[in-house]
């Protein structure tokens, strides 16, 4: 209920709407792309480890495909 009041302004529609462009593709290209839609290992910490390798070959492979290795 508090989320549909917040999301019915005029600032809560634009914050929502910049989500699609900056976060959704990431999870996306991860889920989709790379096939990684569950962790492998278990505990908080591994996980998280885990989770942040997978944003790091993220993030190498937008460099590389910029051209920012080169």
């Amino acid at each position: 209920m508090r989320m549909q009041q917040r999301l019915d302004t005029l600032a809560g529609r634009e914050q929502y709407g910049q989500r699609f462009g900056t976060v959704e593709p990431v999870f996306g290209n991860l889920r989709y792309n790379k096939r990684r839609d569950r962790f492998t290992l278990r505990d908080r910490t591994k996980v998280n480890g885990q989770w942040l390798l997978f944003c790091l070959v993220h993030h190498i492979e937008k460099l590389a495909n910029t051209g920012y290795a080169a």
